[in-house]
């Protein structure tokens, strides 16, 4: 569950589990500054009461913790104290908990778990299922009221809808009088955290709650995990027992007695991985003794604590934005980013993907991005978190300057594309250069000594060993390297030097039969459309493109 009580949010942002994600403190001038925390109070605010008010998720349940643990960062930073925002403000009913809601501390890493459990015993664990928190008043064994958690003293009324829901108990099966509290959460169906995430599912059961009228259809989607009982049986293995005859099923299977660390690692990890009928974000550590529930109140307690899975999507702050121009012109931007954590992974750039996206996001310097990692290892922007209330102008490539034939050389707003046909050549596309890569291209260039792209088949040994960077045995090792470039057929040196696909097209004979072909001629070849033909026969009559092939023929390279 999201922060409980407003005393307890400054502990409870030092702890939740941020700490490899944590920003330095920025550089702005106090009007900056007062302008910046202002703005990401307002839309926490904005979140809390969309969340706890309207039953909409409009942000990540980890971005918004992330979001809160950089608004007390920056007020930390400004020295402006603790944000002084209530994020169940907007949550408070008019209906009274019998008991109140405690709340749920998070630690931060393994260390702090350790610590946690070194001064206790007979620990339980379960799983910390991703939903919203309930009060559930049973009179003589029938369900009297159903109450949201609210602020953890008043809730709202949730009778009416709690009625319709299978998965909470109508009529237990002993006329007796209780409370439980637990978490209503959405039902999946053999799911996987590790490699599903959350899928909203919090959001989801938040929304159904909060709707005038629930069809039963929709209340079927909901489950109920029953994680405590105040006035229960002390013993938690008696009170989980006790749980299942009365009727509430998900509690026994999924709490688990641990002794060690090394056991509450295996649990995180066995419900990070394997099949469940929840979403979950990490588990949650019960200590078998607890004071009596007319104690309790609505704050994080002692005798229970939080361990949450590893984030999957991480809050990053932009530096800059700068754009890659590719080999065929293709501009793509990037952000260059607040070095952040994720999966064990240090992430300090990410790619937009598109000219087109990054005009619709209108990314700028300052702003918050979600980022997540593709397939488990490739940084991908989710979507802008937070924007900067300074709007910093990034001038963009105009996409007409660049295309397929453009940039043969390094000379100003070239430079990326100039380098990518260099990279194509030297990869396994093209001539498959062996010891050459972006940076010893980069190095070339930065000695003045490649000024356009076959400047490199001059270069020998001797001068090789001259650059800064090299010595002796690179130099020969690169001069080795070119010298067998000189020896690759004709089809391979098309490729290198950036020939359009021309698919099971002939292209034998020499340079010279292929540059006279028209397009008609082009698409005569199997597989050639009108497009692909065009391309091809501008191409081969490109006037820079023709001085390289008489560059490759002075050379003596077979073909041309």
């Amino acid at each position: 569950m999201r922060p409980v009580h407003l005393l307890l949010i400054g502990a409870w942002l030092t702890t939740v589990c941020l700490n490899a994600n944590a920003s330095p403190c920025p550089d702005w001038p106090a009007k900056r500054a007062h302008a910046e925390i202002n703005a990401l109070q307002q839309q926490i605010s904005d979140w809390d009461d969309n969340y706890h008010r309207q039953g909409r998720s409009l942000v990540a349940d980890e971005l918004y913790d992330q979001s809160r643990a950089r608004l007390d960062s920056w007020r930390s930073c400004f020295n402006l104290g603790t944000a002084p925002v209530n994020p169940l403000s907007t949550a408070r009913g008019t209906v009274l908990h019998p008991i109140p809601h405690t709340g749920l501390d998070k630690l931060s890493d393994g260390q702090a778990v350790q610590g946690w459990l070194a001064s206790r015993d007979d620990v339980w664990v379960q799983p910390k299922v991703d939903g919203v928190a309930v009060t559930l008043v049973y009179r003589k064994g029938q369900l009297a009221q159903a109450i949201s958690r609210g602020d953890g003293i008043n809730g709202q009324d949730w009778t009416a809808p709690a009625r319709k829901i299978n998965a909470i108990p109508q009529q237990l099966t002993q006329p007796v009088d209780l409370v439980v509290q637990g978490e209503l959460y959405w039902r999946l169906t053999d799911h996987v955290q590790a490699t599903a995430g959350s899928l909203n599912a919090r959001g989801n059961v938040a929304g159904l709650m909060a709707r005038k009228t629930l069809s039963l259809e929709e209340a079927n989607k909901a489950g109920l995990f029953t994680w405590d009982w105040p006035q229960g049986p002390s013993n938690l293995p008696a009170r989980a027992t006790a749980l299942t005859e009365l009727g509430f099923a998900d509690t026994h299977p999924h709490s688990k007695p641990i002794k060690t660390f090394a056991d509450a690692e295996h649990w995180r990890e066995h419900w990070y991985r394997t099949p469940l009928p929840f979403a979950s974000d990490g588990i949650v550590l019960r200590q078998q003794s607890r004071p009596p529930a007319e104690r309790w109140q609505a704050k994080s307690p002692y005798w229970v604590i939080a361990w949450k899975y590893p984030v999957a999507q991480a809050l990053a702050q932009v530096r800059k934005v700068h754009f890659s121009v590719g080999r065929t012109g293709r501009i793509t931007p990037v952000l260059e980013l607040m070095p952040i954590t994720l999966d064990d992974r240090q992430v300090k750039r990410v790619s937009v993907s598109s000219l087109q996206r990054w005009r619709h996001l209108d990314i700028r310097p300052g702003d918050h991005v979600a980022i997540s990692l593709a397939g488990l290892t490739i940084p991908r922007l989710d979507d802008v978190v937070l924007r900067s209330t300074e709007r910093p102008e990034v001038l963009a490539p105009h996409p007409e300057d660049f295309h397929p034939l453009s940039c043969w050389q390094p000379t100003p707003g070239c430079e990326s594309q100039f380098r990518a046909r260099l990279t194509w050549l030297s990869g396994k596309h093209g001539l498959a250069l062996q010891h050459m890569g972006a940076g010893t291209w980069e190095k070339l260039i930065d000695a003045g000594r490649i000024k356009g792209l076959l400047d490199w088949l001059t270069l020998e040994a001797q001068e090789l060993a001259t650059i800064d960077g090299f010595g002796e045995r690179s130099g020969a090792r690169l001069a080795n390297s070119f010298q067998h470039a000189r020896q690759q057929p004709f089809s391979r040196w098309l490729k290198a030097l950036g020939m359009p696909p021309a698919g099971n097209a002939s292209l034998t004979g020499s340079w010279q039969s292929l540059a006279q072909r028209d397009t008609g001629q082009w698409q005569a070849e199997t597989g050639i459309g009108p497009g692909r033909a065009a391309q091809l026969s501008a191409f081969f009559r490109d006037p820079q493109v023709q001085a390289l092939s008489e560059q490759l023929r002075a050379a003596g390279i077979d073909g041309f």
